[in-house]
């Protein structure tokens, strides 16, 4: 029994150091843990997002693409406004023209 009175004793006098020690490991253990599960849920975040691109590229390029084409009709008409007026009217679709006609001025007073 001698053996197990000094284990005792050994017990008692490096208590304070295991309580130490296992206060160590815990608050070291909480921050593994933490960090853990950050790397762990962003590594998942991560995948997630990974996977949703092919078909967020797809809509951005069919936006892309319906815009391109509303400027471009755009363009077209404007284009064709322009060359419209360019043109000018047709002389047989205009109005009759007012003819010249001669007034008789007064003559200057002296």
């Amino acid at each position: 029994m001698e053996i197990s009175r000094w284990v005792w004793i050994l017990a008692e006098v490096e208590r304070p150091l295991l309580v130490v020690l296992l206060l160590v490991g815990l608050v070291i253990g909480i921050a593994v843990g933490s960090a853990y599960t950050r790397a762990r849920r962003g590594w998942s975040d991560y995948q997630t997002i990974k996977k949703s691109v092919p078909g967020a590229r797809r809509s951005a390029w069919l936006l892309i693409r319906a815009v391109a084409t509303k400027a471009g009709v755009i363009a077209l008409l404007l284009f064709g406004a322009v060359a419209y007026a360019a043109v000018g009217a047709d002389d047989e679709t205009a109005g009759p023209a007012p003819s010249p006609s001669a007034t008789q001025s007064e003559p200057p007073h002296r």
